[in-house]
């Protein structure tokens, strides 16, 4: 799942792979609030599960978020 969202964040956000690191933060990343709400419908089409921009600003960093995913996953 950290690959995956790796590589969307790679791909939808010109991130390079090496910033992508598990305690780098969505600000870290250079994330604004649109690119959030985008990752959270980004979320929504790869696992089929819902997760809100404010769920994903609380996580903080991609370790949390990859976190949040597969708890709701998990519930499917």
């Amino acid at each position: 799942m950290y690959d995956k969202i790796k590589e969307i964040m790679t791909s939808k956000y010109e991130i390079a792979p090496a910033k992508i690191v598990p305690e780098a933060t969505l600000e870290e990343l250079g994330l604004d609030s649109l690119d959030v709400v985008e990752l959270a419908m980004a979320i929504q089409d790869e696992w089929g599960t819902r997760v809100t921009d404010d769920e994903l600003n609380s996580a903080g960093t991609v370790e949390a978020v990859v976190g949040l995913i597969q708890s709701r996953v998990a519930l499917i």
